[in-house]
């Protein structure tokens, strides 16, 4: 089963220096029937005005990935981490047993656009711990690249959750195809561009989520970027 989420569906936030799309139940958004998929509990939008950002503040028991698409998302946490994450870098941060944190766009004049993504752990109250790598264009292009899973790889971020996060670039006649386990769900995200997931259109923001579904076909693609979940049900 297949079921298309469009982008205009999404919870939204405008706090001036940040908006934000939620595409599950966050802050003052809550949906009963959009509280997370599988162990996927959020995919936040988030756009970051020049000079401004969260301040620190703290989470726990959580693996946290940020994807970002323009800008340079600046990082600071409690295990001495100072961080600037580019486009094309992948982030993960355990938050474990505790950790406090910031995000900035100390760009002049720049936005940073970003997604922030929540992947509930399989293990609680482990050391909190950080990683970040670059995944280069060429990974992703036409092609699904493995950027996070439990076991760590030359472009993957190990997480502490039974998941796996691909990205690919599709443009004209490139495609790609990837086995599911129909006991498993899936969920992807259409971060730009256009693309047809299983024959289905998605624009930028739409997502499609899937279950009892044996394998996922992406073609069609427009400048298309887009984020595959493989999780746990």
């Amino acid at each position: 089963m297949l079921t298309i989420r469009k982008s205009q569906d999404r919870g939204y936030a405008d706090h001036g220096w940040l908006k934000s799309f939620h595409s599950f139940s966050f802050a003052n958004y809550f949906d009963p029937a959009h509280m997370g998929w599988g162990n996927l509990r959020v995919i936040n939008e988030d756009r970051i005005a020049p000079g401004t950002g969260f301040g620190t503040h703290g989470h726990r028991d959580m693996e946290i990935i940020s994807y970002v698409l323009s800008g340079n998302l600046a990082h600071q946490d409690s295990m001495g981490n100072v961080k600037g994450i580019p486009p094309g870098d992948v982030q993960r941060m355990s938050a474990g047993s505790g950790v406090r944190h910031s995000e900035f766009n100390h760009a002049e004049g720049e936005q940073t656009h970003f997604l922030q993504i929540w992947i509930e752990p399989n293990v609680m109250g482990i050391d909190p711990g950080y990683e970040q790598k670059t995944v280069p264009e060429a990974a992703k292009r036409g092609q699904l690249a493995l950027v996070a899973a439990p076991d760590s790889g030359q472009f993957t971020v190990k997480i502490h959750a039974d998941a796996r996060l691909y990205a690919g670039l599709f443009d004209g006649a490139e495609h790609a195809s990837l086995a599911l386990n129909p006991a498993r769900k899936a969920y992807v995200f259409l971060v730009r561009g256009s693309l047809q997931v299983n024959g289905q259109p998605l624009q930028a923001g739409d997502a499609a989520l899937l279950q009892a579904e044996s394998s996922l076909a992406l073609a069609q693609g427009q400048n298309a970027e887009v984020l595959v979940f493989d999780l746990c049900a």
